[in-house]
């Protein structure tokens, strides 16, 4: 339930691009950049969260990141210029985030379970988030089209306490109460350390800069480049439904999955297929239903990576520091999420200095785009280009022990 409110709350920001850059008169760039900083600030925070977090408890991180997040939520609706945009949905709400979000929940429904059935419980989690998906953003747009952006946005602030009340149950399961050898046991510095000396983790790192940058980008991109390609702004709402709809079947056959089959194949086939749908996508002409099958293929692929991901940081270094080294991960993925949001803005403003990249898109490569959502061309080619690069990094990778950990093994 909590990683259901913090996820679906999160996913519902897409929605809110087109109202609030028009009711400001703001380029998209400018609620792209505050939403890049959302997804930096998710990404830092949750370093010290999960280190925080196994030191001393994760009901205290998670307590306060609630608070954080309705904060935050509540002070975007009354951000009347970019700084306070970016404070506002930027820096309290990504930091809110990483306190309630996978970083956190993950490492302490893996405590909760044996280890066969850590990467299942994993699936279990990653799905819940897109429940949320599925449930809040229509929910959301429904809050938009009854009372407007600015009081969907306090609803949605005083519906995120309610998440107080789902943090409870997971207090017993922290790194601080976990028990271990002590002559095996490590400060936080010495488990960063042994991390980063470790070739087939820091492949692993940069692998999952690229699934937040399709992420971030489809997320907070995707209505708006809909709504530009003539498709009213529900059809948008509903696109990334359907994706957290998918995503639950993903998600669970994923984590179900890395307990059977090598986790670095699984990522190396997730991000090669990404780049598939994502290029037939953009080649069919816009409709329902190549709407519809990018919606269910790329929920597929979603969130998948999460289990295999968070799979292989338990397998090598076990899961004392797991909220902490994963959470460096998950920087990765941040600064993905960042670039991918920054990018679509940005460029989306810059298109008239990228016309022969969309004119090279359209006559050689097949997109099928035109009009304004021809602007998001040369962001969709990075995205493709991308995810072959990932299936790349993720080959090398293997699925074994390191360190004390190893050796305790």
């Amino acid at each position: 339930m909590l990683l259901m409110m913090s996820f679906g709350f999160r996913s519902s920001f897409g929605l809110f691009v087109k109202p609030i850059s028009e009711f400001h008169n703001w380029g998209r760039d400018t609620i792209a950049i505050a939403l890049a900083i959302q997804n930096l600030s998710w990404g830092v925070v949750a370093v010290f969260a999960g280190g925080l977090a196994d030191r001393y408890g994760n009901l205290r991180i998670i307590l306060g990141a609630v608070l954080v997040y309705a904060v935050g939520l509540f002070s975007m609706a009354y951000a009347d210029t970019p700084l306070l945009l970016n404070s506002s949905a930027g820096i309290l709400v990504g930091a809110g985030i990483a306190g309630t979000s996978f970083g956190i929940v993950i490492p302490a429904l893996m405590r909760a379970v044996p280890d066969d059935r850590k990467p299942w419980v994993a699936g279990i989690a990653t799905a819940a988030g897109s429940m949320g998906q599925f449930l809040i953003v229509p929910f959301s747009q429904t809050l938009i089209d009854a009372f407007g952006w600015f009081s969907s946005l306090q609803i949605l602030s005083a519906m995120t306490l309610l998440m107080v009340i789902m943090a409870i149950p997971l207090a017993p399961y922290s790194g601080a109460n976990e028990v271990h050898d002590k002559a095996l046991d490590q400060s936080t510095l010495e488990a960063l350390k042994e991390a980063f000396q470790h070739k087939h983790y820091v492949l692993l790192v940069i692998g999952f800069y690229v699934c937040g940058f399709h992420l971030a980008f489809i997320t907070v991109h995707m209505p708006a480049y809909l709504s530009d390609l003539g498709f009213s702004a529900k059809v948008g709402a509903w696109s990334l439904a359907l994706i957290g709809v998918a995503n639950m079947i993903g998600s669970y056959m994923s984590g179900v999955w890395s307990g059977r089959v090598p986790k670095q194949s699984m990522l190396a086939w997730i991000y090669l297929l990404r780049a598939l749908v994502i290029a037939i996508f953009i080649i069919l002409p816009a409709s329902i239903y190549s709407i519809v099958f990018f919606s269910i293929g790329i929920g597929l692929l979603w969130l998948a990576t999460i289990p295999p991901t968070s799979g292989l940081v338990a397998v090598m270094f076990g899961t004392r520091y797991m909220a902490l080294l994963y959470g460096v991960v998950f920087l990765s993925h941040q600064l993905g999420s960042f670039t991918g949001v920054y990018l679509g803005g940005f460029l989306y403003e810059q298109s008239d200095a990228f016309q022969v990249v969309s004119s090279f898109c359209g006559q050689y490569l097949g997109f099928s785009t035109y009009g304004d959502a021809a602007r998001y061309d040369l962001v969709w080619l990075i995205n493709i280009l991308l995810g072959v690069l990932a299936a790349i990094i993720h080959l090398p990778i293997r699925e074994r022990a390191v360190g004390r950990f190893a050796r305790a093994q």
